[in-house]
């Protein structure tokens, strides 16, 4: 009964989630059902158990969150966004537009900028070059998809984005895990991506289609929100606050933080922290510093970049309180939503049941990385949340992964980018948050344009991932 619980409760989590129920109501209310069904007492289950999960997450991630949320709006409202992906496309020209909209959505990603962030200028953007190039509507969100939250999200090293950042307490690694193999995964995924994106303009302009759509509001409803603050870290309702300078900076000025960004973290985590003298926190905080040098990278980086890109755009920045305001608050319902997650996996975990599936993950034939494989792309997909699947598993198993890898000469760094790549597969499923916002904002339908999603943005990450095993299998980490 125990485990029958366990998977009726992450079902009807699901189900809700996807209807657009509030996760900080479903999370709490399904851990309970598990608890009731498995015989476990409910109070403390909630008050401690499911509390202790969601508050270590938020002590652990709100610093990355907050400073994540400041600097994506910052960028928004400074114009530098615009700037950028205006700047390329522009260089690139109509007839390059399919490459242009990829590059233009992996660039300010890349550095850092929330995807829910980008997709507000991308989308407009976007839809004015598709225009111009007569390439049908509908093949918009497969294109700013493959650009936003593929490679840039979980492979290229150094990307500062929250499905990078979350393995490393665990695995004691830093943004810039496997380096090697996150280019290599990136390069397969951008050029599959590519080859489908451009096959499948080719096949729409022999077939005599094209651009018929027609511009419309972006409205963000309630439901939209919800379920997109379950998978991204900024809550697109705070976008509407501020004021958004329409000119933007010199393409320089407005790539500028997005470098300082990628710089200062490699600096950070790589030469100058693990050169100094933490003995002091370790003895006197309790604090296992290795562990926390990729996050205090990352958070350098960030409050460096948005120092830089408010001293560089200060006068364009018409309302900074208000923007500034606006980003902080960007981060509480992300930061709950996925915390709430976190905390019914923790419920789970304590089930006397979930030893049967902790037992069976450990156990699935090929070894601790194809059992490590499965594990992150089950709990994406099932929880439709790259994040938030990676935290569920790492907090019930992260500690096992470390173990075995030791036992089997695993270096920590292939695990890292194992689970990122793994988390941002099927996480894409019709379900998750990112694509319905895309979808909402792009007024496209899943019928439309999902299957070209499919292999933009998750065919293509599979190939990628296959390829990662199979070079960490036979040559280890680099």
């Amino acid at each position: 009964m125990g485990l029958f619980g366990i998977l009726l409760a992450l079902a009807l989590l699901m189900w809700f989630a996807y209807r657009g129920w509030s996760v900080l109501l479903l999370a709490p209310a399904a851990a309970l059902l598990a608890a009731v069904i498995s015989g476990e007492p409910l109070l403390p289950h909630w008050t401690a158990t499911f509390m202790n999960g969601t508050a270590r997450f938020v002590a652990q991630w709100f610093p990355l969150f907050l400073l994540g949320g400041i600097f994506g709006k910052m960028m928004d409202d400074s114009g530098s966004i615009t700037s950028i992906a205006r700047f390329l496309t522009t260089r690139l020209g109509v007839h390059r537009t399919m490459l242009s909209v990829v590059l233009a959505s992996s660039v300010v990603t890349y550095g850092g900028v929330s995807v829910f962030v980008a997709f507000f200028v991308l989308v407009p953007m976007t839809r004015e070059m598709f225009k111009a190039a007569n390439i049908p509507a509908r093949l918009m969100p497969a294109a700013i998809g493959l650009g936003a939250f593929t490679f840039t999200m979980s492979a290229l090293p150094g990307t500062p984005s929250t499905n990078n950042a979350i393995p490393m307490p665990y695995f004691g690694t830093t943004t810039f895990a496997a380096p090697g193999l996150g280019i290599i995964a990136s390069l397969i995924t951008f050029a599959f991506g590519m080859w489908w994106l451009l096959r499948i303009e080719a096949k729409a302009r022999a077939a005599g289609e094209g651009y018929t759509d027609e511009p419309a509001p972006i409205v963000i409803t309630e439901k939209v929100r919800e379920q997109a603050t379950t998978s991204g870290d900024f809550d697109p309702a705070e976008l509407e606050h501020g004021q958004r300078d329409e000119q933007g900076p010199p393409f320089l000025f407005a790539v500028l933080p997005l470098i300082v960004v990628i710089v200062v973290n490699f600096l950070m985590a790589l030469v100058v922290l693990p050169r100094i003298d933490f003995s002091f926190l370790e003895v006197g905080w309790g604090l296992n510093v290795a562990s926390m040098i990729g996050v205090w990278a990352v958070l350098i980086a960030l409050a460096s970049a948005i120092v830089t890109v408010i001293s560089f755009n200060f006068h364009r920045l018409g309302a900074l309180r208000e923007s500034l305001d606006a980003g902080a608050n960007s981060a509480v319902l992300p930061i709950m939503t996925v915390a709430s997650l976190v905390g019914f996996g923790a419920v789970v975990a304590a089930m006397p049941a979930f030893a049967i599936v902790r037992d069976a993950v450990l156990q699935i034939p090929g070894g601790p990385l194809v059992s490590l494989v499965v594990a992150m792309n089950v709990l994406a997909g099932l929880t439709g949340t790259a994040s938030g699947g990676m935290a569920i598993a790492l907090g019930a198993l992260g500690s096992e992964y470390m173990r075995l890898a030791a036992e089997y000469g695993i270096n920590p760094e292939l695990l890292h980018r194992l689970t990122t790549i793994s988390a941002g597969t099927l996480d894409a499923l019709p379900h998750n948050g990112t694509v319905l916002l895309l979808l909402q904002i792009s007024k496209q339908t899943h019928a439309g344009s999902y299957f070209d999603m499919v292999m933009t943005v998750i065919v293509g990450v599979i190939i990628s991932l296959v390829a990662v095993f199979i070079l960490g299998s036979m040559f280890g980490s680099f």
